[in-house]
């Protein structure tokens, strides 16, 4: 029997000459491909519904959007010459942004890629007789739903779509919700409990039915001047996030940092993730992006190093200040984890190949690492690696320090190399040769820790019953017990709350959401004044509106853009 391969390219038609919003991509006909079973054929089909998630999960397209809005993140102009990019991370961070903003339209279309992908995949697998066409075919529609609340919650759309040759229909506000709702408790039933992080399972479904629930009230009403949460929907959150940690299936780790290792695929604190294996060729850099471009964190790589990006701004770094005072913030094992001893003990400067690794989390002040000299490292008379103060060497700024200062901001001096204290959250990957490819750990979309903290705001919003939230964050807390855990809290509000979530879930993409459902994203902070609340919503790129002037009226730009 003769079957069919589909072969998806990578640029996706959005618009036609003829039709708009049309997500559809060549398929082929690969008439010489006679040996394929049904099931094989199915696992060709579903594999690149999941497949530009690495592309969208870069450090400069979702990334960039979720993180860089907001407090967490800030990208100043490096030294005058590196990250300029026509300003485009200078106005993210302040809510300058515009429809042409590359990197909105990069996420724009990726997302609109993997619709498609899934829609292609939807009317495909019917055809096929093998068991397993059954739950692949729910993964589609369920990832379809995944990348419908995307395009909700970054620009206030959603595209509904059953065929590959009809018009997209847009929706927006509750029967956007409503839509990706239904989409998700359709297809809940015919999911696989067991198959991993890197697939959709019932818990990832369950998950995502959490957030679009808990975030429900601003996908209705994103311009509200105050967010109205429906006791209704904060009973959803509770059900969802109930059989999450009641199905046994999944554990809060507790070795907070091993969440973000290179081996995390088979972490159970993970729901659903980004799979980046290396047989998955996974790409992730997440790991080199806020690292000083005179960091080497591999011995056997004289290439592999930072790029000198983003830093957490002060604003956010003082949250943890005066959480923890008179204490260093340190004492949360989620804040930062020493890996090289020469900080405690200046004398141990000779460390084996090995035995090194750089430390993780929040960086600050000095840094000590692999002394690289006309492209090799240098090593001690015992052969182990050298150890030392780092400076800016390869910015040919030898006598600048590698020492993270606290202040950040868009001034020539708070835009130095070295200012801004850096996040090593994600692991940088052994096999990387550069830094910028490789990178095997899986992105995190939604953890048990979210699913704790999501069921402790929900019960908060409702009814204010701040002994299960207190419960539900302190077994978060309790759980990063590897070394000595964060000390419990005593008292909780959706204050405290929002604290948490910021200590837990920093640089994990979800910042920028819950700024907007806690009512601060609208604040004051470094480089940023804007108060402006059309700004929740970032604008349809320039190339979508353009592409659908044929059908006036059609897809609408945002307000204020």
């Amino acid at each position: 029997m003769k079957k069919k391969i589909y072969v998806f390219l990578a640029v996706l038609s959005l618009f036609t000459v003829n039709s708009c919003t049309n997500l559809e991509e060549i398929v082929l006909d690969e008439t010489s491909a006679t040996g394929l079973s049904d099931k094989q054929a199915a696992e060709g089909i579903i594999a690149p519904v999941y497949a530009l998630l690495p592309n969208l999960f870069q450090h400069t397209n979702y990334f960039a959007l979720q993180e860089i809005s907001t407090d967490e993140a800030i990208l100043p102009y490096r030294g005058g010459t590196d990250w300029g990019d026509n300003g485009i991370y200078l106005a993210m961070h302040m809510h300058t942004y515009t429809s042409t903003d590359p990197n909105l339209r990069n996420t724009w279309n990726l997302i609109l890629q993997g619709m498609s992908r899934a829609i292609t995949a939807i009317n495909s697998l019917p055809t096929l007789n093998d068991p397993s066409s059954k739950t692949f075919l729910a993964e589609a529609r369920g990832m379809r739903a995944y990348y419908s609340l995307l395009t909700l919650d970054l620009f206030g759309v959603v595209f509904v779509k059953e065929n590959l040759g009809e018009t997209s229909k847009v929706i927006r506000g509750n029967e956007a919700v409503e839509y990706i709702k239904n989409e998700l408790l359709a297809v809940e039933p015919n999911l696989d409990a067991t198959v991993g992080p890197g697939r959709l399972s019932k818990g990832a479904a369950w998950g995502l039915l959490a957030r679009l629930y808990l975030n429900a009230a601003f996908y209705r009403d994103p311009y509200a001047a105050q967010l109205t949460f429906k006791p209704e929907d904060m009973d959803k959150v509770v059900e969802y996030c109930d059989k999450i940690i009641s199905s046994g299936q999944y554990q809060l780790s507790r070795d907070y940092f091993s969440i973000f290792n290179d081996d995390n695929h088979t972490n159970k604190e993970l729901v659903f993730a980004v799979d980046q294996r290396a047989d998955l060729n996974g790409h992730n850099r997440m790991a080199y992006f806020s690292l000083s471009g005179d960091q080497f964190p591999l011995p056997a790589y004289t290439n592999a190093n930072g790029t000198d990006g983003p830093a957490i701004t002060p604003d956010y770094y003082r949250t943890w200040v005066n959480a923890y005072a008179p204490q260093d913030p340190s004492v949360d094992p989620r804040f930062y984890k020493q890996n090289l001893s020469i900080y405690s003990n200046p004398a141990d400067s000779c460390v084996a190949a090995e035995n090194f690794n750089i430390n993780r989390g929040i960086l600050r002040g000095q840094q000590y690492g692999l002394i690289r000299r006309n492209g090799v490292f240098l090593k001690c008379a015992d052969g182990k690696m050298k150890v030392a103060k780092l400076f800016h060497d390869t910015r040919n700024k030898p006598t600048l320090a590698v020492d993270f200062t606290e202040k950040v901001d868009f001034t020539v001096e708070g835009s130095n190399y070295n200012t801004g204290y850096r996040v090593e959250k994600y692991e940088f990957s052994k096999k990387s040769v550069s830094g910028r490819n490789f990178g095997e750990a899986d992105i995190v979309i939604v953890r048990l820790a979210d699913v704790y903290l999501m069921r402790a705001e929900a019960k908060l919003r409702k009814s204010n019953d701040a002994a299960s939230a207190l419960a539900d964050v302190n077994t978060v807390r309790a759980a990063r017990n590897i070394t000595t855990p964060p000390p419990p809290l005593t008292t909780m509000s959706l204050d405290l709350l929002y604290r948490e979530r910021g200590f837990e879930f920093y640089w994990e993409m979800i910042r920028r959401t819950d700024m907007i459902r806690f009512g601060k994203y609208e604040d004051k902070w470094t480089e940023k004044s804007s108060t402006d609340r059309n700004k929740r919503i970032f604008p349809i790129p320039q190339t979508a509106i353009d592409g659908a002037s044929n059908l006036p009226g059609y897809l609408v730009q945002n307000p204020s853009y």
